[in-house]
């Protein structure tokens, strides 16, 4: 079976130059891929479409960075954790969350607080447009 490919990861980035947030959606089950593949995770259906996606959505854990997991790039934001991120489209994966430090972290946990909730940035990287999430104010 022969499908045509799009430009995945262009699209992406140029949605993120005009301030969007793309998602890939399953017209078949519904299911929101974030950030964008070309396949649904879900029913493994080929035939995705573009979406925007609201970012909103909730941290469901929070990792602090150790010294070899940290990212140099991610420096001029101040500090950070990575968390599993799920948006309220659905989709579930791995991203950085600033404004958390080990004194914020334990307050969330000890809290009780998780998923906790967060909202998307465009964060300029070097040279290109990336997204990070920040807690949603309280």
């Amino acid at each position: 079976m022969s499908i045509k490919l799009e430009k995945v990861v262009q699209k992406f980035y140029d949605g993120l130059e005009e301030g969007k947030f793309l998602g890939r959606k399953c017209p078949k089950c519904g299911a929101v891929e974030f950030p964008p593949v070309y396949a649904c995770n879900t029913c493994g259906s080929l035939e995705t479409e573009w979406v925007e996606v609201s970012g909103k959505g909730v941290m469901k854990s929070i990792v602090l960075p150790a010294a070899l997991s940290s990212k140099p790039e991610y420096k001029q934001m101040g500090k950070f954790a990575y968390g599993e991120i799920e948006l309220e489209e659905g989709a579930c994966f791995n991203g950085v969350v600033k404004g958390i430090n080990k004194k914020k972290r334990k307050e969330i946990m000890e809290a009780g607080k998780l998923p906790v909730p967060v909202h998307a940035e465009i964060f300029q990287r070097d040279g290109y447009k990336t997204v990070i999430f920040a807690l949603d104010e309280e």
